[in-house]
């Protein structure tokens, strides 16, 4: 059985810090190196023929980001994500430029170089910003004791699914009428029921692993005060 102290982030847990400037260096870190994990998984894609929106492990590591940093520090990730995706190649690249690939048809599976540009001018862009908005959702619920129990499939569910509201209303306007649902949604519903499967067993595992630790480290200022009186 996994435990979770209210109101409290996983990265609060495993890197607690009480002095202020610690905490905003602690924090500055968290959201610039959560930023670079996502651009990571962003590199790695897969496109598909039919559609111009990539599959990606983006959504893997905003749900990841947002149940590891809580509300403002995983919505501040991603924001952070965007803004280096608009001046360096932080976003997925295109099917033509890999460095690395493998490939047939019009399909194409590897580590992309990336891309850049105003999220507002990309067909993938509304995406970007609804990762966000899910980023702050999913962490706001786990702060909140839903990241370590049997409700993480739910709230990772929630997150992907708001993913799409903005992201199936900006690719409207650069598709046919009538094909939004089917180039921005159902092409990815498979993917994302995996990518939430792995988050809902990694999320909790490392709600476990820091409560064990924790426990380790209490037992073991336990035994240490004990032989203090003792010795």
């Amino acid at each position: 059985m996994y435990y979770q102290s209210s109101v409290a982030a996983l990265a609060d847990v495993v890197l607690p810090v009480e002095e202020f400037r610690a905490r905003v260096a602690r924090d500055a870190l968290l959201i610039l190196g959560f930023a670079l994990f996502v651009v990571l998984l962003a590199w790695f894609s897969i496109h598909l023929p039919f559609t111009p929106v990539p599959v990606t492990g983006q959504t893997f590591a905003m749900l990841v980001t947002g149940a590891a940093l809580g509300s403002w520090r995983g919505a501040s990730s991603l924001a952070v994500y965007l803004v280096i995706g608009m001046v360096l190649p932080a976003f997925a690249g295109s099917a033509d430029g890999y460095l690395w690939q493998a490939g047939v048809g019009g399909y194409a599976l590897g580590f992309s170089s990336g891309s850049s540009g105003f999220f507002w001018q990309m067909a993938s862009g509304g995406y970007i910003v609804g990762f966000i908005a899910a980023a702050w959702l999913v962490g706001f619920l786990c702060e909140r004791g839903l990241g370590s129990s049997v409700w993480i499939l739910p709230v990772l569910l929630v997150g992907t699914a708001l993913v799409y509201v903005p992201g199936l209303i900006q690719l409207s306007l650069f598709v046919p009428d009538g094909k939004t649902l089917a180039l921005g949604l159902y092409p990815f519903i498979a993917g994302d029921l995996i990518t939430l499967v792995l988050a809902a067993m990694l999320v909790p595992a490392a709600w476990g692993l820091a409560n064990w630790l924790r426990e380790e480290d209490s037992d073991y200022g336990s035994r240490g005060s004990s032989r203090d009186r003792w010795f």
